[in-house]
């Protein structure tokens, strides 16, 4: 007996949401095109995810961001920086930052969907994806803040 999982109709409405007054709104059909993010993660599940991934993210920078509110920046937008494709790089970085965490958070989930011998396997190949996503997060945040990329483990 196999298990057939059919993904539902890709979604005419997913609308952005607010991420507070400093920071940009997250389109989620951008998101799902950047991370590729199926449709078999429902709307609100990925809602889900990238209320708790921008929660994560704009915690993570609040201390840089009240630094920079202290400045008289009222939003990332107004903070001076490089800009590439008529954009501002620290908006292309909370972007990713947001994105790859959502993308973490989703996979972490999807882990338990199969349990099988296979679904061992398979989960070991999440495991990895799930820390590529999550270094990749803090290298966006790193680079926010001008802060060292640099990872250090103990031996």
């Amino acid at each position: 007996m196999s298990l057939v999982i059919q993904a539902p109709s890709p979604s005419t409405t997913e609308p952005e949401i607010v991420s507070g007054p400093f920071w940009p709104n997250i389109d989620p059909k951008k998101v799902r095109e950047e991370h590729r993010i199926d449709n078999t993660t429902t709307p609100a599940r990925l809602r889900g995810s990238l209320i708790e991934a921008i929660a994560e993210t704009n915690n993570a920078l609040r201390a840089w961001r009240i630094a920079h509110q202290d400045l008289g920046a009222s939003t990332l937008i107004g903070i001076d920086a490089e800009q590439i494709d008529d954009e501002s790089v620290l908006i292309h970085k909370y972007r990713r930052a947001v994105g790859v965490l959502t993308k973490a958070l989703l996979l972490e989930r999807t882990r338990d969907f199969d349990t099988t011998a296979k679904g061992d396997r398979d989960a070991e190949v999440l495991e990895s994806q799930i820390g590529d996503h999550r270094r990749d997060w803090h290298a966006a945040i790193a680079d926010m803040t001008g802060r060292t990329r640099t990872t250090v483990e103990l031996i």
